[in-house]
């Protein structure tokens, strides 16, 4: 069956992202440099992200909290004030960053809304992901925006059952193999992965380089390419 259907992720696949929270975890260890051992510093930060998901979920808020988390861990409370207003407004920065689109996302929209129903999926803060949909320019592309608190296979399913013609007839395109490909592909869907240099390493999963609906490409300046394989498999 053709697919009718096409799933984009936002962050780090249709504009940058992880390169600024890459830049605020090294403002957040030169804050704390004169108060604790900067050697690990990076690791019990992530740690702290990953143990609060479940709390706090993805996106900035979670992360700034994490940050004053690990600031008072790694200091034993000793942390000062001026610190933790400091981790604070990088938090609010990252909240008001411009938005960078990546090269060929308009021209691969374009390209593909005249013959695809074409649709947002994102996780992350509401009125973050809100507030860089509409500062990119690119919401007219999408028929329906769905910001969730997790991608799941059961997310997914019931994305593609409302806003599609089922998951055997859409296509998922995204730079995580974890939250875009893999539980995209586990519906019945089609996945393809759109490498960015600096995925966040929870991300990261092994590559499901055998299954036929799966494809990997470099750009997204090639995905009508790859969509055009999809539809000679049998």
């Amino acid at each position: 069956m053709p697919i009718t259907t096409i799933a984009f992720d936002a962050d780090d696949t249709l504009w940058q992202n992880e390169q600024f929270f890459r830049l605020t975890e090294q403002r957040f260890t030169a804050l704390l440099k004169d108060h604790a051992d900067g050697e690990g510093l990076g690791e019990r930060l992530l740690a702290a992200e990953v143990r609060n998901l479940a709390t706090y979920g993805f996106g900035i808020k979670g992360f700034t909290l994490s940050m004053i988390e690990t600031a008072l861990e790694v200091t034993e409370h000793r942390v000062p004030g001026t610190v933790i207003a400091e981790i604070l407004a990088a938090g609010r920065e990252l909240l008001t960053h411009p938005v960078e689109t990546l090269p060929y996302v308009d021209q691969a929209l374009g390209e593909l809304q005249d013959r695809y129903r074409l649709i947002l999926v994102t996780k992350g803060d509401l009125f973050d992901q809100e507030r860089k949909l509409a500062a990119s320019g690119l919401a007219e592309y999408f028929a329906a925006v769905e910001i969730v608190s997790d991608k799941t296979e059961a997310v997914y399913r019931r994305i593609f059952t409302q806003h599609a013609d089922g998951p055997d007839r859409t296509l998922m395109v995204g730079n995580s193999l974890k939250s875009d490909v893999l539980p995209a592909l586990a519906t019945g869907g089609f996945g393809v992965y759109v490498p960015h240099d600096l995925t966040w390493s929870f991300e990261h999963a092994e590559e499901p380089a055998n299954n036929p609906r799966y494809a990997r490409i470099a750009h997204l300046g090639q995905l009508p390419a790859a969509i055009a394989a999809f539809e000679t498999l049998d």
